[in-house]
């Protein structure tokens, strides 16, 4: 028996060892828990971590920010992931306890996991992230200068109008009218440009009106700015725009031809902007010819031509352009024919740019073959087809400029491609097409359009367009083109038959609608007349039952988002068509019939359709082949495509290896891959992997991922490919020469991540002669590449990253010295061995040179002490831009290390004369930005998290013990400052003078920050102060600063100030503010405002004043201080000598106070001086009585801890509070009514007052309160939801609830409250009371 009872015996022992010892003990009999636990959490934590990082880059993929939290989280795991791994692998070689050597080891090893499990449990409860990122923020519109923009006088006086109108502020609707072509949109431009500037507006966003607008596009327009959805029919504020009197902070700028449109819009403002002069013209028409002014005779000549535009400024830049760099003879010969010409003027839709825009488009066929000229012509006029204001996609335009026979003495659409992209231009270059955004459309002006409308009236090339269609217009038959947009599904004489014998061009669009079921149904038979036709597009279209009629001349049909029944029987009809595009197209299925089309050579089919096998390979006239997911294509059959030029492609790996085509994407996997080789393209865009919904078609674009076998199925594209993305692509340890021997020197964009094999983009260690590679590359992105150790391997190849403007390299452990030059872009993001960026020869120090570099990004780079030395910072002259964070061992972002015998580190440099931006976060071992630089055209500098930061700037005396002369910041804008704990000053007092532009100053967490701003020069100094003068200072923000020394800003356009916890006592009670001549801020006194000469602050919209401990007054003189008329926020906390807030004068300026938060303030006895605490001085100024006291928009009210305070706000005959919703009481000991009266008057009928508003009403820990509502008076809260009374033991006023669920609040007599006491105990009880609780009641009233 005893042998049973040994074990239980130690067992209970062990037990209670393991419960009740020293946790040290817990090392030893709990290893094994402590290991298990320990490996789940941290395999845990893998998991969550990969999970993480998916959410992550899917949200970079959709371009937008990631949050700061998600970020740090994600290097928090991947530290405590990678300083656990030698743990994890510590447990595996502890394996028993049979020797003590082993069980101190475990001791240890037991002892290390318990400190870490916590630490990996709590990331793992800190992980789960409703969301990883944001939205980028919202920018609105960049505004950019137009070169076209005359400057004129008409143009500066309706600018300053506009200008004036929009600062007004009973105008929101602004009218800008004019002649078409007089600069109405440019203007408009500017407008929108200098706005935000000057903060009128926080967004601004801008879209064009036509007759007939598209309203979903101009919400999304307003949507990509503001972040909204629309659902609705066209109204101003259905598309995003708040509009009227009860939205006054938006205003709206119309631009337009027609004068009626104003009393439509019920514009306030109509502002004219007319012509230019005779010389403004000149000017203007000079310089968009290129003319020089030591040409005298061309000169006499041109300024004939210039006068014929009559003073339109489009009329002129569009001439200009047309005959720039003609000969003498060719500006005669245009000069003539616009004398020559009749007056072919339409006053109301072109006026006078007509005859200088038809000069312009004849001009399109000087200096070449006529059927060039006529071709180019055409090309114009096709663009004359689409919708007002369409961005148009080139590639459409090129496939109907071929349909139309454009160059027909070129075979290959590949050529053609390149006359018609070449035609386009021309008309950019000639003013008669614009720019846009993307690369891959191109627009028209409206006027130019009308203009070619015009043209197309009559004659050869007969045009009509219709923007919209309700009803069937009436047309004959001799159109050549028709264009119909957006029409109805309700057009009840849609024609089943139409003859239209001439027509060659027909765009049919129908109403763009989400239900394919409600698409414009059209007939077959309404085509069967257009024997001509040869381009026909069509959206949103649905065709019946029998398929297309015969179209023989048909060679282009695009078709997006139609219903196409039957069409595979319809394919016979169409036998001389090349190009087929069927795009969000529904069809019954593509078979044999393709093959009648002997002629077609372009193929864009998208989801839904699939091949017969061996359809692909017979087609063997085609040269372009676009094809999207989903589509089961067998890519051997493109080995029978002799004449493929150019090939689109979205691949799935699964598929790269099938030998069935079954899946829904396109694949080769039903080939071994060793056997097939993509053929030679010109253009191509293929994507192998996930799908990015990226079309980079106009590019030769290789997109790899997940990708481990062989690359040799693209080595036919590897010698010309633009654009290569190899994403988780193993098996090489290099670029060069692993996929390519010839150095991909066509490479303009590389982009590689997560490669575990790759060491190296180049090995040369091999090769004899010089290797010429990445000639040519202008991006370079590498991220996660756990192996890369440096760029190249061997002898530096020739011409190597010669192009190359950005980089950004992120999370490569290894890398240790990158080469980086010509740039104009840089990010490094997570490099941990990265010493140094650039490593410059001694013998090349001379020649070093970053010159083109704009913007730089280091983060996470924890080797480097510093980045730029100071020959490299001296060659950066065009740097913008520069952002640090997360580098813990920086020192210096200039350093003068190893190059003194080049530059003297005593000397002062004059380092990047453009940078407008420095940003530095979290760099814990940073002292300096740089020791003796001078940077002054700094415009934001913000610096956060830097503990050891002594001098931004440290300048020191130089070799002769001089100090370094004066220098102004006269661009500084935005001065930033957080929690740098050692930071004494930001300037030095030789960097003390002129911040004329400052706009923004934010100071916190700073202890031993002395100055920010300081001088040595007597003008700037008044006693103990330095007198900043700062006349554009409009946020002021200093918090946490206690040594902070006091300076005085005069600031008249102040918006918001914060002062908390700044100087300490002696300075605050000991300091004499000088008394100046104008108002001003005194920063770290014992008062905040000083006012002089009847100067009033009016601009002030926040103020928050916290731990200002000895401050006394806000305002020095009440009687001078007018107006506070744009406060909206008042904030104080813990000013505990803080006796009163406002005079009456001030307190009936405050219409637009919101926000009321005061707590702490422990002298307060009222908010507003009562009458005969106003001084003598004050009441002469004015009787202040005579106005009764209101706060129309004040809504928010929190007042607690207020020890001194007895009274609120004073109550009269109006509504003291009428917009008041939440009222909140709490700790005020010497309270004792909430609304005093003015007068004290029996009050011999009960008067009724109504807080239509108030929702919540909390009156907590007050035990002198006596009444909430005065007596004789009746307050209706009729609104309310939450009313708390807590510990008011005092408190005569009742609450009641009526019928309608109104609560009333009734004070009673002593008298009422003695009788009452029994019956009601309302007086006596707390109240909670919330509308939706069912248990919390009031007593009713009838």
């Amino acid at each position: 028996m005893a042998e049973y009872v040994a074990p239980a015996a130690v067992e209970i022992v062990a037990d209670q060892a393991k419960e009740y010892a020293s946790p040290y003990l817990r090392y030893f009999f709990r290893y094994g828990e402590i290991v298990k636990d320990f490996k789940n959490q941290r395999e845990a934590l893998e998991l969550k971590k990969e999970r993480v990082k998916i959410r992550v880059d899917e949200a970079e993929r959709q371009n937008e920010l990631i949050h700061k939290d998600v970020d740090n989280w994600l290097t928090s795991a991947g530290k405590e992931l990678k300083e656990t791994q030698n743990l994890k692998d510590e447990i595996d070689r502890v394996k028993c306890f049979k020797w003590c050597p082993k069980r101190v080891w475990r001791y240890s090893l037991s002892k290390k996991l318990t400190e870490k499990t916590p630490i990996i449990s709590k990331l793992l409860d800190t992980s789960n992230f409703a969301k990883v990122g944001y939205r980028r923020p919202l920018q609105g519109i960049e505004f950019i200068t137009s070169t076209d923009f005359m400057d004129s006088e008409y143009s500066k006086s309706a600018f300053n109008q506009i200008m004036e109108a929009i600062n007004a502020k009973d105008v929101n609707m602004i009218r800008l009218h004019g002649m078409p072509g007089v600069g109405k949109t440019t203007l408009a431009k500017e407008v929108g440009k200098h706005a935000p500037e000057q903060k009128f507006f926080d967004k601004v966003v801008m879209f064009t009106m036509s007759q007939n607008p598209d309203i979903n596009k101009i919400q999304d327009k307003v949507a990509d700015i503001r972040g909204l959805k629309f659902e609705t029919k066209f109204k101003l504020e259905d598309i995003g725009i708040p509009f009227g009197d009860d939205h006054k902070g938006c205003k709206i700028l119309l631009t337009t031809r027609q004068k009626q449109v104003c009393s439509k819009m019920k514009c306030q403002k109509e502002i004219h902007l007319g012509i230019l002069s005779k010389e403004e013209a000149w000017v203007l028409f000079r310089d968009k010819a290129g003319l020089e002014d030591d040409c005298s005779t061309l000169n006499d000549v041109a300024k004939e031509v210039s006068a014929q535009c009559k003073g339109l400024p489009l009329a002129i830049v569009v001439v200009a352009k047309a005959l720039k760099g003609k000969s003498l003879n060719g500006w005669r010969d245009a000069n003539q024919r616009f004398k020559d010409s009749t007056h072919l003027y339409d006053e109301e839709v072109l006026g006078g740019v007509l005859q200088p825009l038809k000069l312009s488009y004849n001009y399109l066929k000087k200096g070449i073959n006529q059927m060039t000229g006529n071709h180019i012509q055409m090309c114009f006029l096709l663009c004359s087809l689409f919708p007002e204001d369409e961005e148009i996609l080139i590639e459409i335009l090129i496939m109907c400029g071929i349909g139309v026979g454009l160059f027909p003495n070129f075979y290959s659409i590949e050529e053609k491609r390149k006359k018609i992209v070449e035609a386009l231009k021309k008309l950019q270059k000639s003013g008669l097409l614009l720019e846009t955004d993307g690369a891959d459309t191109i627009r028209i002006h409206d006027v130019i359009r009308d203009f070619a409308h015009w043209l197309t009236s009559t004659g050869e090339n007969r045009f009509m367009v219709k923007d919209t269609l309700e009803e069937w217009p009436h047309m004959d038959e001799s159109y050549t083109a028709i264009s119909l947009w957006n029409c109805s599904s309700i057009i009840k004489k849609f024609p089943d038959k139409v003859e239209f014998s001439k027509l060659k061009t027909l765009f049919l669009e129908g109403e763009k609608k989400r239900k394919q079921d409600d698409f414009l149904v059209v007939f077959v038979t309404f085509f069967e007349e257009m024997k001509a036709l040869q381009v026909l597009l069509l959206q949103h279209v649905s065709f019946s039952l029998k398929g297309f009629p015969c179209l023989p001349n048909l060679k282009i049909l695009w078709c997006f988002n139609c219903m196409l029944e039957n069409f595979s029987s319809s394919l016979t009809n169409m036998r001389n068509l090349e190009i087929l595009a069927l795009i969000s197209t529904k069809i019954d299925g593509i078979n044999e019939e393709l093959l009648k089309l002997s002629t077609l050579k372009y193929l864009r089919i998208s989801e839904g359709i699939n091949f017969p096998p061996g359809l692909v390979s017979r087609l063997t006239s085609l040269q372009e082949l676009h094809v999207v997911p989903k589509i089961n294509l067998n890519l051997l059959e493109l080995r029978s495509l002799s004449r493929l030029t150019a090939l689109s492609l979205e691949l799935s790996y699964n598929n790269l290896h099938a030998s069935d085509p079954i899946g829904t994407t396109l694949s080769t996997n039903q080939i071994p891959l060793e056997d097939f080789v993509l053929p030679k393209l010109q253009r191509y865009a293929i994507v192998v992997g996930e799908i990015y919904g990226i079309n980079r078609e106009a590019f030769r674009t290789l997109d790899i991922q997940n990708f481990s076998s062989s690359l040799s199925a693209f080595n036919n594209l590897f010698c010309n490919v633009e654009e290569l993305c190899l994403r988780n692509v193993g098996g090489q340890k290099n670029i060069v020469p692993s996929i390519d021997e010839m150095g991909l020197n066509g490479l303009t964009s590389l982009e590689l991540k997560s490669h575990n094999d790759i060491e190296f983009l180049i090995d040369t260690k091999k090769d004899q002669g010089s290797t010429v590679a990445f000639s040519n590359l202008v991006e370079l992105t590498i991220e996660s590449m756990v192996s890369l150790k440096g760029l190249w391997y061997g002898v530096s190849p020739t011409r190597f990253l010669q192009n190359l403007k950005q980089v950004i390299i992120k999370d490569c452990e290894e890398l240790q010295t990158p080469l980086l030059s010509n740039l104009t872009k840089l990010s490094l993001c997570s490099l941990p061995k990265l010493k140094r960026i650039w490593e410059v020869n001694p013998s090349h120090r001379a020649i070093a040179s970053l010159q083109s570099l704009k913007v730089v990004r280091i983060e996470s780079c924890d080797n480097l002490k510093t980045i730029f030395s100071p020959c490299l910072a001296l060659s950066m002259l065009h740097l913008q831009v520069l952002y640090i964070s997360f580098c813990d061992r920086l020192e210096q972002v200039i350093g003068f290390g190893q190059e003194d015998e080049i530059i003297e580190n005593d000397c002062l440099l004059y380092c990047w004369p453009k940078l407008r931006v420095l940003s530095i976060h979290d760099c814990e071992s940073l002292k300096y930005i740089s020791t003796n630089t001078l940077i002054q055209p700094l415009e934001s500098i913000d610096i956060k998290d830097c503990p050891r930061l002594i001098q931004i700037f440290n300048m020191e005396k130089n070799k002769d013990g001089l100090g370094l002369q004066n220098h102004c910041w006269t661009k500084l804008k935005i001065l930033r400052i957080v929690d740098c704990q050692r930071l004494k000053y930001v300037f030095a007092n030789t960097l003390s003078q002129g911040f004329p532009l400052l706009k923004y100053v934010y100071l916190q967490n700073c202890p031993q920050l002395l100055q920010v701003f300081s001088s040595t020069e007597e003008r700037n100094v008044i006693g103990d102060h330095i007198l900043l003068n700062v006349p554009f200072l409009q946020d002021l923000e200093v918090s946490d600063c206690p040594q902070f020394s006091s300076f005085i800003a005069q600031a008249r356009l102040i918006e918001e100030l914060v002062l908390s916890n700044v100087g300490n006592s002696r300075q605050l009670c000991n300091t004499d503010v000088p008394i100046l001549n104008e108002g001003c801020i005194v920063v770290g006194n014992h008062e905040v405002f000083q006012v002089q000469g009847g100067y009033s602050f009016s601009s002030i919209k926040i103020l928050r004043l916290w731990n200002l401990f000895e401050l006394q007054v806000i305002w020095n003189d009440f009687a001078q201080v007018v107006t506070l008329e744009n406060l909206t926020t008042l904030t104080l906390s813990g000013c505990k000598k803080l006796r009163y807030i406002f005079s009456l004068t001030m307190a009936q300026s405050l219409s637009h106070l919101v926000d009321l938060f005061i707590e702490g303030c422990e002298e307060i006895e009222r908010l507003i001086l009562a009458k005969d605490q106003v001084s003598s001085s004050s009441s002469s100024n004015g009787d202040t009585g005579l106005q009764p006291i209101s706060f129309p928009n004040l809504t928010n009210i929190t007042i607690r801890n207020c020890g001194n305070l007895k009274s609120l706000f004073p109550f009269g005959y109006v509504p003291v509070l009428p917009k008041l919703e939440c009222l909140k009481l709490n700790m005020n000991s010497k309270l004792e009514e909430v609304f005093e009266l003015e007068d004290e008057v029996e009050v011999t009928a009960e008067k009724e007052m109504n807080f239509d508003k108030l929702e919540w009403l909390s009156l907590e820990e007050l035990p002198g309160l006596i009444h909430f509502c005065p007596k004789g008076y009746h307050f209706v809260l009729s609104a309310l939801r939450v009313l708390t009374v807590r510990d008011c033991p005092k408190l005569t006023s009742g609450f009641f609830i009526d019928s309608q669920a109104f609560v009333h609040c009734k004070t009673k007599t002593p008298q009422s409250v003695e009788q009452d006491a029994i019956r009601n105990p309302i007086f006596s009880k707390n109240i909670n009371w919330n509308w939706r609780w069912p248990g919390s009641q009031l007593p009713h009233v009838t």
